[in-house]
């Protein structure tokens, strides 16, 4: 079977789904002068930094991270960065951090240099409109699927995200890596008491270890100041639904990497360059999940509910199915894809991963997910303590 996209192939090689220029804050003290950039040039998007500045090494490193990795995902054609000019993650920092994952345009506005707030609004916009221009000219060309990474993520689960709507992924993720393609499965948290189950697929003993790793690492840290991870997850709306313990999620949040054999395991937001199905150490928190998988590079994010769940992304469309029949009743305007099926018996487990499938290269030649519709654009980003 070979499978085709029309995507915007970029100077490093990569290929996007969407054709944005990024308005990039450097720091939270940045966010609202980027926000207003963005509002007057249309084919920009942004989003909420709520980091950037006193923030301890390791911590900034993840803000970083993701910073650098949305400027680098495929579906943007170019980056303004704005940064107050006092904060932590420096303007220098940033851009060479960008450059180190990508060759794309970019452009820089220091707030404290242009002589405050309208002053660099106006440098800034007059970047981003000629940066807007030049990606229009970028046509749509023809690519083997090949060429995705496609994130996979749960949130609101009940016990049909297990059932149903996370299997249908999890046939969407075999597919995609017998095509060559790259599956991303997501959430340490929530492979707690079944990280020996997805160990046993691990390709060699390297990435045996990192699994029980990252899972025993991300225990540790919150037991360090005090925390037990199941004092937080299962959350309320997952115990209203039905889920009773933490390993009863993880055993149905697993479903989402299909059978396949794991290649890699990867650091939060850190750029994915393996073929295959691949792990990625994100929180189980929807937001800050999703967020790290766009910085790796995925140009399309696959989610689950059961209860119901309306995030998006501002750079990746979210496809959001669910595998409860009243969720996807009640919750139409924000769900894409219907599961439910299969806990009734009038579709397979595999028909319906064909027809994610489909969808799934659908909005890769450009249909508009539900969220992206909405303009559904929040983003959180991934802490390791507080701030100094």
């Amino acid at each position: 079977m070979y499978c085709k996209f029309a995507g915007y192939k970029r100077p490093d090689g990569r290929v996007g789904v969407r054709n944005y220029v990024l308005v990039l804050p450097a720091s939270v003290c940045a966010t609202d002068t980027a926000r207003i950039v963005s509002q007057q040039v249309q084919g920009t998007v942004t989003f909420h930094n709520q980091n950037g500045c006193s923030q301890v090494p390791s911590d900034q490193q993840l803000t970083m991270d993701i910073m650098a990795g949305f400027a680098a995902n495929p579906n943007i054609y170019g980056t303004v960065v704005i940064s107050l000019g006092c904060e932590n993650c420096q303007m220098d920092l940033v851009v060479k951090a960008i450059q180190e994952r990508t060759n794309k345009p970019i452009k820089q506005v220091i707030i404290q240099e242009s002589g405050g707030t309208i002053k660099a609004v106006e440098k800034a916009v007059r970047y981003a409109r000629e940066m807007v221009i030049e990606a229009s000219m970028v046509q749509r060309e023809e690519f083997d699927i090949s060429h995705l990474i496609v994130g996979t993520n749960c949130g609101g689960s009940d016990p049909t995200s297990g059932l149903a709507s996370n299997p249908v992924v999890g046939d969407l993720s075999d597919r995609l890596v017998d095509l060559g393609s790259t599956s991303i499965l997501s959430e340490t948290t929530e492979f707690i008491g079944a990280e020996h189950i997805l160990a046993r697929r691990a390709k060699n003993e390297e990435v045996r270890n990192r699994i029980f790793e990252i899972v025993h690492r991300y225990e540790k840290a919150l037991q360090l100041v005090g925390e037990e991870v199941r004092e937080g997850n299962p959350s309320p709306g997952n115990k209203a639904g039905g889920l009773t313990t933490l390993e009863e999620k993880s055993l149905g949040c697993i479903h989402k990497g299909g059978h396949r054999e794991i290649n890699a395991v990867y650091d939060y937001a850190k750029q994915i360059d393996e073929k295959g199905l691949v792990i990625m150490d994100t929180p189980g928190n929807d937001f800050s999940s999703v967020a790290g998988m766009v910085a790796g590079g995925c140009q399309v994010v696959v989610f689950t509910t059961g209860r119901g769940n309306v995030m998006g992304n501002p750079i990746c469309p979210v496809i959001k199915l669910t595998g409860n029949k009243l969720t996807y009743e009640k919750m139409e305007d924000n769900m894409d894809f219907n599961a439910s099926p299969v806990i009734y018996g009038q579709k397979t487990i595999e028909e319906l991963g064909k027809e994610l499938l489909d969808l799934t290269i659908e909005v890769a030649n450009g249909k508009q997910t539900k969220s992206e519709a909405l303009g559904f654009m929040e983003i959180a980003i991934a802490r390791v303590c507080n701030y100094v």
